[in-house]
Parts: structure tokens; C-alpha cells; sequence
């Protein structure tokens, strides 16, 4: 005699993964600079959540799923370097042409170029602040680190985003930061910039 096993319930896991896909697809994009390695970091991910799902507190669902992404990213690249130290000529990745106009494509490739230039920290605070818009807070939480840190890792990104080549005769370069209120601030040494 067989019983016809009940299916499990998921706890809401199938609908926060549908609605998430497409945001957790586009950050991963901008970390790799590649659309397939995106969706395999964002599925390797996400079944990597779907085993902890039931024991994430409801209300750090986001930040969870955030930490995992990225720390999953981080080791993508230190598999990648291993290979690349014991692989002496790595294949040249597939290049995917996006629809639309010529310019919006060299654009998008322009700044992958020069998001790839980056330290994967630096990446990954440039993407979490300016793409997924979260607070300096927010990202030392997904990152487990001071906000002191990630101050230095945006403005190093920033600057180094800046200067790139490719950037800054391209069509618009990065706007200069506001200029921050009030007197300069003093050192014994002088001013600080």
C-alpha cells in the first residue's frame, strides 16, 4: 500500500524567488560582467537559501539573500584565480551583443569594462550603492564590515572609475562628488582633501 506523499510546503520561497529573480539576475550581472554567469550565481544561490529558507528570519530575508550573492560571487573568483594560476591560457569568455542601439551597447560594455578593472570589493560596493541603491549601511551589513570600510572601498572605486581610460572619453563621464559643507576639515598636517 503506497501513499501519495503531500507536497511540501515552501514557506513562501517560489514567490520571494519569481519576484526577486529578475533584481538578484541584474546585480549579479554587474559583479560577474556576464548574463550567464549571473544566472548561475543567482541559482547557485538561491539553492543554496532554499536549503536555510525556513530558519532566515522573515524581516533579514533581503540581507540574507544579498550576503549569500555576494559571498558566492567572492568565491567564483577565487576559484577563477586558482584555475588561472594552474590553466596557463584561459579561454576567451563568450561575448553577448544586447538588443538595442549601438551606443546603449557600447556604453553597457564601456562600464563592465571598467567595473571588471575593479577589486571584487570595490565592485561589489559600487554595485550594492549605486545600482541596488542601498544605504552605507546597508552594505557594511551584506559585507560584515565597518561603514569606514565601505566608505574607502566607494570612494577608491569612484576614483578609480573616473579615471579609466574608456570612461573618461567616453560620452559623459562620472560627476564629481558634491563638495561637502561647512570650513575644511584640520590635521596637525593640514588640510585634508
Amino acid at each position: 500500500m503506497t501513499h501519495a506523499a503531500e507536497p511540501e510546503t515552501d514557506d513562501g520561497f517560489a514567490a520571494f524567488a519569481t519576484a526577486a529573480w529578475p533584481r538578484l539576475v541584474r546585480t549579479a550581472q554587474l559583479l560577474t560582467g556576464d548574463f550567464h554567469e549571473a544566472e548561475d550565481l543567482v541559482q547557485t544561490t538561491l539553492a543554496k537559501v532554499y536549503g536555510r529558507w525556513r530558519r532566515i528570519p522573515a524581516e533579514g530575508v533581503d540581507l540574507y539573500v544579498r550576503r549569500a550573492l555576494v559571498n558566492n560571487n567572492l568565491s567564483r573568483l577565487r576559484r577563477r584565480r586558482v584555475a588561472h594560476l594552474l590553466v596557463p591560457v584561459l579561454p576567451e569568455p563568450a561575448r553577448h551583443r544586447d538588443a538595442g542601439h549601438a551606443e546603449h551597447v557600447e556604453e553597457r560594455a564601456v562600464l563592465l569594462a571598467a567595473l571588471a578593472d575593479l577589486s571584487a570589493r570595490q565592485r561589489t560596493v559600487m554595485v550594492l550603492r549605486y545600482w541596488d541603491d542601498l544605504t552605507e549601511q546597508e552594505i557594511a551589513d551584506v559585507l560584515q564590515c565597518s561603514i569606514g570600510t565601505v566608505k574607502t572601498h566607494a570612494r577608491r572605486g569612484l576614483a578609480a572609475l573616473r579615471a579609466h581610460p574608456r570612461l573618461a572619453s567616453g560620452p559623459a563621464p562620472l560627476p564629481a562628488p558634491p563638495p561637502l559643507p561647512g570650513p575644511p576639515l584640520r590635521t596637525p598636517y593640514g588640510a585634508r582633501p
